[in-house]
């Protein structure tokens, strides 16, 4: 299934009390690349922006009074993200502004299927800051050119965290990058089934299972029952 990394900003926090989209991005990954396909434009909300907002992501109303509506781009970004997984971070903000933008214009909401990061962060690091900027300092990600929050640059960086989020991963989705090579045991099964390759896991991948099993144990004060199975083996 196709991947694709979205953010949005907006004029405020809550679609309900008639703030808008003013910047939409969208771009897709390439295996464990990210791609030269994207989707960005910047729009015009057709209302002010509240102060909290603009100093966020330094935008205006006189800024974008002359961009296209999102009327105007709707076709051309459910076509770009048709089929395909969505992965988001804080996906409820980011998906309650895109489905109150289609409800406006009487469309059904997205049905694609989302990853939110944010989530799968505070799951992975429980009792941590999992905001953007904390996963690209946890995983040494540079985002010092962050200094405004942007929705393509967001994508961009969000990109590289969900690979790095998901780097234990790379033989199952495929690292053109960084190829690993491993010793395929073959299992014996009866003729009528094809042979089953299994890949065996390299130190690097061990030890980073081993240092997640430490911090899922720290965290929750020595109860990680998979490192308790672990012991009992």
């Amino acid at each position: 299934m196709r991947k694709i990394v979205v953010d949005t900003e907006t004029t405020g926090l809550d679609p309900r009390q008639g703030h808008r989209i003013i910047e939409l991005a969208a771009i897709e990954l390439d295996g464990r690349k990210i791609s030269l396909r994207r989707f960005h434009r910047y729009l015009n909300p057709e209302r002010e922006i509240d102060a909290g907002a603009a100093a966020v992501h330094g935008l205006t109303y006189e800024r974008l009074q002359n961009e296209a509506k999102f009327a105007d781009i709707v076709a051309s970004f459910l076509e770009f993200i048709e089929g395909a997984e969505l992965i988001i971070h804080n996906a409820p903000f980011d998906l309650g502004f895109l489905n109150h933008e289609l409800e406006l214009l009487g469309l059904p909401p997205l049905q694609n299927a989302v990853v939110d990061t944010l989530k799968v962060a505070r799951e992975m690091h429980p009792g941590k800051k999992n905001s953007l900027d904390a996963l690209c300092s946890r995983y040494e990600i540079d985002n010092a050119h962050r200094t405004l929050h942007g929705a393509l640059l967001d994508t961009e960086l969000l990109a590289e965290v969900y690979f790095a989020m998901t780097r234990g991963q790379e033989s199952l989705l495929g690292d053109e990058q960084a190829p690993v090579v491993r010793q395929a045991v073959v299992l014996s099964t009866d003729a009528s089934r094809p042979k089953l390759r299994v890949l065996q896991p390299d130190a690097g991948e061990l030890a980073e299972h081993a240092q997640q099993l430490a911090d899922i144990d720290k965290a929750s004060k020595g109860k990680c029952l998979w490192m308790q199975l672990e012991a009992q083996t």
